[in-house]
């Protein structure tokens, strides 16, 4: 079901979340995981971590408006707009987070940064940056600041999911068809840049977008090819458990692209997949470790699928989410890679998705619902 906002069409899940994310702008309280006392509630330290966490990012903003340290300003700051919404932010003129977050979305919107489509080329963070701001438009749809701004983000996004579907008919290998990697017109796929894309696209259709259902079906058959356990001959996994590898054929599973490829199943609408619900029972067994190459980028997957399983998955995922990251905190609010590749991209990236596994307790972007 879609509405009518301004020039273009958007899904009802968005108006819902704006206006829910409108009624507690004023305050910044974030009602779902405090405590109820006599009308009062009050801040856990989930809460209190992550308004830390938000104060350390916004002390990043620059003169026009990005949020980045370390480059890919484009794409660093359409992750720290979805934290800031992530926690029922909307951009206003009226709170200091309301107009830092339009600011925001006002730099991204610059023309400079989207280049016939794609957001991935000035700031060189390549498909990975197009698809992270394509998802972030499409969780904005219907929530700028005001009409125009709305009409710039759905025009925005409309040239951003042309680049996606473009790039995802380019010829490949048939087991890398229907995946994407680092460049538009690239001729092979990973499971690691295809999941920001499928993310991208299926919530695009969520909103009432032009998104073509065989875009959606190429994308699963992609993540099913990426699954770890041989198929059966009626195309189910030999396997009970099972997990993702970055590329098709490896049957070496990691924490962080399985718990990519569950949420992008998902995403899908394959909750009651054999394969989610082996994904899921693999990260049960393998839990996320502080040493991991790319654990915060890994827990941001793994605290939205998990929560979507629901059950003890959820539940495990809750509590590991939050002693992990709750102990990683600096005393000035950011996080940091702690080993590998993460130690070198920056605050901005690591507080952001830290922010993001933890906000799932509050509902507020369409993306963690169900």
């Amino acid at each position: 079901m879609t509405k009518c906002f301004g020039e273009f069409p958007v899904s009802r899940r968005a108006v819902l979340t704006g206006l829910l994310a409108s009624s507690i702008k004023a305050s910044s309280s974030r009602l779902g995981a405090a405590d109820e006392l006599q009308g009062i509630y009050v801040p856990d330290a989930v809460d209190r971590a992550i308004d830390r966490g938000i104060d350390s990012l916004l002390s990043h903003q620059r003169d026009d408006g990005a949020i980045t340290d370390r480059g890919h300003a484009t794409a660093m700051t359409a992750l720290s707009i979805m934290a800031l919404a992530s926690i029922g932010v909307v951009p206003d003129s009226v709170s200091p987070r309301g107009r830092a977050l339009n600011r925001a979305i006002e730099f991204v919107l610059m023309p400079r940064n989207q280049a016939n489509g794609y957001f991935g080329e000035r700031d060189g963070s390549r498909m990975y940056g197009h698809g992270i701001v394509t998802l972030m438009l499409t969780e904005m749809l219907g929530m700028g600041a005001s009409v125009e701004q709305n009409r710039r983000i759905h025009e925005s996004l409309v040239a951003a999911l042309k680049v996606i579907l473009k790039s995802q008919s380019v010829r490949k290998p048939p087991r890398l068809q229907g995946g994407w990697r680092y460049t538009p017109s690239a001729r092979d796929s990973d499971l690691s840049v295809s999941v920001w894309q499928v993310m991208a696209l299926r919530s695009a259709k969520n909103d009432g977008l032009d998104v073509p259902a065989e875009a959606i079906e190429s994308a699963v058959e992609y993540l099913r090819n990426s699954y770890t356990s041989p198929m059966n001959a009626d195309g189910q996994p030999r396997d009970r458990v099972g997990g993702f590898a970055y590329t098709p054929g490896t049957r070496h599973p990691s924490f962080t692209m399985t718990a990519a490829g569950l949420l992008a199943l998902q995403t899908c609408g394959q909750y009651d997949s054999p394969l989610v619900a082996g994904a899921a029972e693999w990260l049960l067994e393998h839990p996320p470790r502080s040493q991991d190459r790319f654990f915060y980028y890994g827990m941001y997957y793994y605290a939205q699928g998990m929560h979507q399983v629901g059950g003890k998955a959820a539940e495990e995922a809750k509590r590991l989410t939050s002693e992990e990251l709750l102990n990683f905190q600096s005393n000035s609010g950011h996080w940091n890679g702690q080993h590998g590749e993460e130690r070198n991209i920056g605050l901005v990236y690591c507080t952001t998705l830290a922010i993001l596994s933890l906000s799932v307790r509050y509902h507020y972007l369409p993306i963690y619902q169900r």
